[in-house]
């Protein structure tokens, strides 16, 4: 039986990174983008928005697995961020529970939480978002909890660290998440059964890892790659980056809109 996996937001930098990595014999890649999508082997492309409810509607139909990449990836206006990132993350939710969805994989971030202190973070860390895009995923975390409660959908919310082919600078040694394992973890979500609601952090096995990967585990998630053998080519971290979990591009004064 084939399976169908839509990918919202399919032409950003994660999505781009993750379609041939999730690409496989009875599975079609349904690839969603308001930009341009080169489609690869059996891949479908849709050109639309989360935004757009009927687009959505339409998207969803025979999709077993979405994830749900769209939206802003960094700080932008808070209208901006109001209607992509959330409005746009409750239509794909309605459009995911009312076609049918089995599970619902929400790219949420680090910056949910980026103004807590810099150290080991749990899985259950509480929101502290540090920017207007942090809020988005606060905010889409708390819709995937609702639609799981209200509606059974089975929902998952990745606080992604840093997805990057490689690290550039000392933070992000504590931060990243190689694309092969961040297919892992995609790949371990999908096959889990009964995910109910949960929130993982996505990193690798990092040696000097800020985030928690026991929840991660507990869905099957082994991660092979470590951050560590690229230490001696990173930047120095400032102190921002230090000082909070979000590091400076985000909790510094310049992200203010």
């Amino acid at each position: 039986m084939t399976e169908r996996v839509l990918i919202t937001g399919a032409a950003g930098g994660v999505g781009t990174l993750l379609r041939p990595r999730l690409a496989r014999p009875g599975r079609v890649l349904r690839l969603l983008d308001v930009a341009p999508v080169l489609p690869g082997d059996g891949a479908e492309v849709v050109t639309a928005s989360v935004t757009d409810p009927e687009a959505m509607a339409a998207a969803c139909a025979d999709v077993d697995v979405v994830i749900h990449l769209g939206g802003h990836s960094r700080e932008a206006p808070w209208a901006d961020i109001l209607t992509v990132n959330i409005d746009g993350t409750y239509r794909v939710l309605e459009a995911a529970r009312h076609a049918g969805v089995r599970l619902v994989i929400f790219a949420s971030s680090n910056h949910a939480v980026g103004f807590h202190p810099a150290g080991q973070a749990p899985d259950d860390l509480y929101p502290r978002p540090d920017t207007y895009y942090g809020v988005s995923k606060v905010a889409g975390e708390a819709l995937g909890s609702l639609y799981h409660d209200r509606y059974g959908l089975n929902v998952l919310c990745v606080r992604i660290g840093t997805c990057i082919e490689r690290p550039v600078t000392e933070r992000h040694l504590g931060t990243w998440l190689s694309p092969d394992d961040c297919a892992r973890l995609f790949e371990a979500a999908i096959a889990f059964p009964g995910t109910g609601f949960r929130i993982v952090w996505g990193i690798s096995a990092n040696t000097r890892a800020q985030f928690s990967l026991a929840a991660g585990r507990e869905l099957g998630y082994e991660p092979r790659d470590d951050a560590e053998k690229y230490a001696d080519d990173v930047t120095p971290s400032s102190e921002l980056d230090r000082t909070y979990l979000g590091g400076e591009e985000f909790c510094g004064p310049e992200t203010n809109f």
